[in-house]
Parts: C-alpha cells; sequence; structure tokens
C-alpha cells in the first residue's frame, strides 16, 4: 500500500528547542492510527508540523501528493477561543474556506452542506447559538461538523475524545471508523489506552522520539509504555537541536 505520510528523520520543536525529535516512519494511505505517549511527549507538536504550523527543525516531511486543502486538523478545545463572538453555525462554515476562499461566501448549498454537517454530529438546532455557550462535548461534536466539510483525505484529530461524556465518544468514534471505512488517513492524538487499543489497529508510541510504531497490541507493551514514561522524564527542554553526523551515522 502506498504511503500517505513519510517522516524521514524529522525534528519538531520551538525556538530551536526540540520537542519531537529524529522521527523516521510511514503512514499508509488510509491507515487509523493513534499517537499515544505521556504528557509532553510532542504529540501535539508533531500534528502541528503536519499541518505547517511548524517547520521542522531537521529532516521531511513528504504528504504522499496531497495539499492544504485536503487536511483536516481538529486541535485541542484548549486551543479555541471560547470568548470569540461567532455562532456556530458560521464557525463550522469555517470549514469551506480553502475551498470558496476566506471572502467566498456562502451560498445556499454551502449553507444546506453546514445544516448537514450540524446534522450528522447531532448539533441541529445550535446553529445560532454562540460557541462559547456550549457544554464540552457540544464544542466537541461542533469541531468534527467543521471536519466533516472540509471533506478530507488525511485527518488529523488532537484529543478528540477528552473530557466529554460517553455517548458523545461514542458517536464520534463512529464518525471516525466512517472516515476510515472511506478510506481516509486518520491520525489520533490519545492519552486512554483502553480505546486505542479496542479501536485503533496502529500505534505511534512517542515520547520525543519513537518508542514503538505498529500494531496496536506490539506498540502498546508494558515495557513500551514504562520506557516511554523514562524517555520524557529524562528530556532536558532546554536541550539544543541536535545534527545527525551524516558520515558517521553511513560508515555505521
Amino acid at each position: 500500500m502506498t504511503a500517505q505520510l513519510q517522516f524521514r528523520d524529522v525534528t519538531l520543536g520551538y525556538d530551536r528547542h526540540p520537542a519531537v525529535h529524529h522521527l523516521s516512519g510511514d503512514v499508509a494511505t488510509g491507515a487509523l492510527l493513534a499517537v499515544v505517549g505521556p504528557n509532553g511527549a510532542g504529540k501535539s507538536t508533531l500534528f502541528r508540523g503536519l499541518v505547517g504550523i511548524l517547520k521542522p527543525l531537521a529532516g521531511t516531511i513528504v504528504t504522499g501528493g496531497i495539499d492544504a486543502k485536503d487536511i483536516a486538523y481538529l486541535p485541542q478545545t484548549a486551543d479555541i477561543d471560547r470568548s470569540f463572538p461567532i455562532s456556530v453555525f458560521d464557525f463550522v462554515g469555517t470549514g469551506l474556506w480553502r475551498r470558496t476562499g476566506f471572502f467566498g461566501g456562502i451560498d445556499g448549498q454551502a449553507r444546506a452542506r453546514v445544516a448537514q454537517a450540524l446534522a450528522a454530529v447531532g448539533l441541529s438546532g445550535f446553529e445560532n447559538r454562540g460557541i462559547g455557550t456550549l457544554s464540552g462535548g457540544q464544542m466537541q461534536r461542533m469541531l468534527f461538523a467543521r471536519v466533516l466539510l472540509q471533506d478530507a483525505r488525511l485527518i488529523l484529530l488532537d484529543e478528540p475524545f477528552n473530557a466529554i461524556d460517553a455517548k458523545t465518544s461514542a458517536d464520534l468514534l463512529a464518525l471516525v471508523k466512517q472516515w476510515h471505512t472511506e478510506k481516509r488517513t486518520v491520525l489520533a492524538a490519545l492519552h486512554d489506552m483502553d480505546l486505542v487499543r479496542a479501536h485503533f489497529p496502529e500505534t505511534l508510541l512517542l515520547a520525543r522520539g519513537k518508542v514503538a510504531w505498529g500494531a496496536t497490541s506490539e506498540a502498546l507493551t508494558s515495557e513500551n509504555l514504562t520506557e516511554a514514561r523514562r524517555m520524557c522524564e529524562a528530556f532536558d527542554d532546554r536541550a539544543a537541536a541536535c545534527v545527525v553526523d551524516v558520515d558517521a551515522s553511513e560508515a555505521a
């Protein structure tokens, strides 16, 4: 199967301080991949690199011929300014911007698509509500509706089931499985290991660097999880970006 994503010795970070070290590996087209690891493991940093918010400090990310219009990104709810005065309908409608343009406007067909996306996540009737009035679960449903509108081939979900009720989790997980059935490539940063084991066939265990990557049952062993915690605890946040000695690596 062809690769949708290729990480080639990728290092990502902030102000030259690396948060993800020398990641290499491929994500197959149509994969359903969980990205897990302790707090501070670099999961969100990895996703920001994939959508272009961060440029790699070293290495390259190859996206298999897709461009920005083919990538949908669901950030953590903490990254959303809930005080911004925008309605649920208008927020979800921003999912069309990459295809219509910022000033493209929303015509009747686009309005119908927004309404369909809201219905698909159980938010019909919430169109005129301000986003600041939503509960945690409603907020997450709204974010999923925006992803639905983007109709992307690569979908990145950063903690999509965090701090929401079981019914909302089940409904949104059904959407994730639908995307997988449609052969879209889905990466989800998660912390619930039981959920990962039950629903995600592949896992990248990250701890600033790759600890394990493969079938979930093989990646999430107790030994690997212990190693991931150890690696994160030992990491120096003040470390400078490291550079691979190409001659030395080739000689090895």
